[in-house]
């Protein structure tokens, strides 16, 4: 299975922010998407970062409210690890485990920006795989016996 795959299923839309948008905007667009973490772009489209809840949560904790009006580009995490279509899922779980994220942006062979897998995406797809193997490997001992 590849990330192609975990795309073709759960489609490529992405949200983003500029880096001047604040954390309340950052806040907002993550409560109404129901999402763990924006993209944030810069002047020329490119991904500038990552913000995730966690990020959120550090900021808050650190300056109390008055983070909310800081621009997200204060709290965002600068080195983005990102994953392409034809990376298998396996290797998206190492590099989310050894990273200690949970969402990662995928890009094109261009570099621009198609879509983004967030670990629940990746448990999703291991868990039907392995049901699906399981099933196939009953039938084949049902069929063999």
């Amino acid at each position: 299975m590849h990330v192609i795959d975990i795309l073709g299923a759960k489609g490529r839309d992405v949200m983003f922010l500029p880096a001047d948008a604040n954390i309340l905007d950052a806040t907002v667009l993550l409560a109404a998407k129901r999402i763990g973490a924006v993209v944030v772009k810069d002047a020329s489209g490119g991904i500038a970062g990552i913000l995730s809840e966690r990020d959120v949560i550090r900021a808050i904790a650190t300056e109390n409210v008055r983070a909310l009006a800081q621009p997200v580009a204060t709290y965002m995490t600068r080195q983005v690890a990102t994953c392409t279509e034809a990376d298998s899922v396996e290797a998206l779980m190492e590099m989310m485990t050894q990273g200690r994220f949970r969402h990662v942006p995928v890009v094109d062979g261009a570099g621009q920006l198609c879509g983004i897998i967030s670990i629940g995406d990746v448990v999703k797809t291991h868990v039907e795989e392995t049901t699906r193997e399981a099933s196939n490997l009953r039938e084949f001992i049902a069929a063999a016996g």
